[in-house]
C-alpha cells in the first residue's frame, strides 16, 4: 500500500505507474480516492469544530453551575447532548469513508523502481547475467521423475491415493538428499550472519492481507475451514507478520532472518510434462531469507540477497542465471524483483528456482511496522528472497549430477549431510 500523500500531491506518478503495469482499469480508482479523501478531511474539520464547541460549552456549564444558574446550565448540557449526537454520526461516516479509501488503496500497486523493464508478462522478462557454464552431456538426461523413480526415490502413485494430484512421497537416499539440501541451505545462510527461524505454518487473514495482494491470496492460499487461519505459501508471510504493529529499535537494523518452513500452494492451471513430476506441486519445503532495513539500505540488500542465492547454487556446481522481472510480471506490492533460474541439461534451458524482491514500505505500511530515530518515526523496508525451494532445487541438483550409468553424484558440499555418501545408485 502506497502513502496516500502521493495520491494527494502527485497523483500523476501513481497513474503513470498503473500504465507501466498495464492496469489502466484502476486509473479511475485514483480519482475516487482523491474525492473520498477530500470528503474525509471535510468531515474531520466539522468534527474538530464540534469538539471545540463542546469543550467551550462544557467550560460555560461549569461557570454557570458555580454561579447557581442551574436552568441555563441545563440548557447548555442539552446542547452538549445534541453535539455528541452529531459527532456520533460524523465519526461513523468518517470511519465508513476511511474504509472505502483503504479498500481502494489496497488495490493500487506499489511504485516500481525506475530500473524495472516495461513488459506485459513473464515472457518479456529480461536476462541479466549467467553464472557457470551450462553443460549438455553427450548422453541422454531422462525426465526428472524417471530419474528419481529409477533409484526408488519417488512414489507419486501412492501420494495420488492418499492426497491426489500435486503430492508425492520422497524415499530413501532421495529423501535424504532433499533434507541435505535444506540443511545445507540453512547453514549457508547462518554462515552469512542471518538468524535461523522456524515460524508458524499458519497465519491469520490480517497478516495475509498485509503481506500480499488480494489477487495473490485468492490464487495461492489454502484456508482452514471454520477458522481465521491460512496455510502459508512461504515463510516470508510469517516472518514479516512477526513484526506486525511493532516499533522496531533503529539500532537493531538491519534485521536479517533465514527461515525454514513447509509451504502450501494451490498452483492452479498446472499442465505439461514438467508439472506431472515434482516441479509444480501443492506442498514443498523452503529456506527463505527476510530483511527489514532502513529505506536507504534496501537496494543494497536486494543485490546482496539475490547474489547469496547465486552463490548457493554455484557452490553445488549448478549453473544459474538471473532474470529481471518486467513491470507486468511484478506482484502489486513489489518495487523490483528478479528470478534465479537453474540450468536444465535435459530441457536445454533454464527454469525458476527462486525469486528475490524488495517491497519498499508496502508491507510495513499495511502491517504497521515502524522504527523511530533522529528523523522521527518511519516505516521500514522489507525484502525477501528464496535461498532454496525444493523439490525444484532437487530437480536442478539431480539433472546436473546425473551420470551415464544412471547414478547421481552427491556434491561435496552435501556429502557431510549424507553420511559421506558420494553417489546414489539404483542398489543403494
Amino acid at each position: 500500500m502506497i502513502d496516500i500523500n502521493l495520491i494527494r500531491n502527485n497523483k500523476e506518478v501513481v497513474i503513470e505507474n498503473l500504465k507501466k503495469k498495464f492496469q489502466d482499469e484502476k486509473i479511475g480508482m485514483v480519482d475516487e480516492i482523491v474525492d473520498l479523501d477530500k470528503k474525509v478531511r471535510e468531515i474531520k474539520t466539522q468534527g474538530d469544530e464540534l469538539r471545540k464547541e463542546r469543550n467551550d460549552i462544557s467550560g460555560m456549564i461549569g461557570f454557570l453551575m458555580r454561579e447557581k444558574k442551574v436552568d441555563e446550565a441545563n440548557l447548555k448540557k442539552q446542547e452538549v447532548v445534541d453535539i455528541n449526537r452529531k459527532l456520533e454520526g460524523i465519526e461513523k461516516e468518517e470511519e465508513e469513508l476511511n474504509e472505502e479509501i483503504k479498500k481502494r488503496m489496497m488495490m493500487i500497486p506499489n511504485i516500481i523502481d525506475d530500473s524495472v523493464p516495461i513488459g506485459h508478462d513473464d515472457s518479456e522478462n529480461v536476462e541479466n547475467e549467467r553464472f557457470g557454464e551450462p553443460i549438455v552431456p553427450d548422453y541422454e538426461i531422462p525426465y526428472h521423475a524417471d530419474i528419481l523413480e529409477s533409484v526408488n526415490g519417488l512414489d507419486k502413485d501412492s501420494a495420488g491415493r492418499t492426497s491426489g494430484n500435486g503430492f508425492y512421497y520422497l524415499m530413501g537416499d532421495i529423501a535424504r538428499l532433499h533434507s541435505a539440501l535444506i540443511s545445507y541451505a540453512r547453514d549457508f545462510m547462518i554462515n552469512k550472519g542471518f538468524t535461523y527461524c522456524v515460524p508458524p505454518f499458519m497465519i491469520r487473514s490480517d497478516v495475509v492481507s498485509g503481506v500480499m495482494s488480494f489477487k495473490e491470496m485468492e490464487s495461492m492460499m489454502y484456508k482452514i475451514e471454520g477458522e481465521d487461519l491460512y496455510l502459508i505459501g512461504t515463510s516470508e508471510h510469517s516472518m514479516i507478520g512477526k513484526f506486525k504493529g511493532q516499533i522496531v529499535k533503529e539500532d537493531s537494523l538491519p534485521i536479517t532472518l533465514t527461515s525454514y518452513s513447509p509451504c502450501f500452494r494451490k498452483e492452479g492451471g498446472a499442465h505439461g510434462l514438467e508439472e506431472r513430476g515434482v516441479y509444480r506441486v501443492h506442498q514443498f519445503e523452503k529456506q527463505e531469507m527476510v530483511v527489514l532495513c532502513k529505506p536507504e539500505d534496501s537496494m543494497d540488500w536486494y543485490n546482496k540477497m539475490w547474489n547469496y542465492t547465486v552463490e548457493f547454487f554455484r557452490s553445488l556446481d549448478i549453473p544459474v542465471r538471473t532474470l529481471e522481472c518486467c513491470s507486468g510480471d511484478l506482484a502489486d506490492l513489489k518495487v523490483k524483483s528478479c528470478d534465479v533460474e537453474a540450468w536444465s541439461p535435459r530441457q536445454k534451458k533454464y527454469f525458476e528456482v527462486g525469486s528475490c524482491s524488495t517491497l519498499g514500505d508496502a508491507q510495513a505500511r499495511r502491517l504497521g511496522i515502524r522504527t523511530k530515530g533522529e528523523k522521527g518515526t518511519y516505516y521500514l523496508h522489507t525484502l525477501n528472497n528464496t535461498v532454496l525451494a525444493t523439490p525444484r532445487g532437487l530437480i536442478a541438483l539431480v539433472e546436473n549430477n546425473y551420470q551415464e550409468d544412471g547414478s547421481i553424484k552427491v556434491p561435496k558440499a552435501l556429502q557431510p549431510y549424507m553420511g559421506g555418501l558420494e553417489v546414489i545408485r539404483k542398489n543403494n
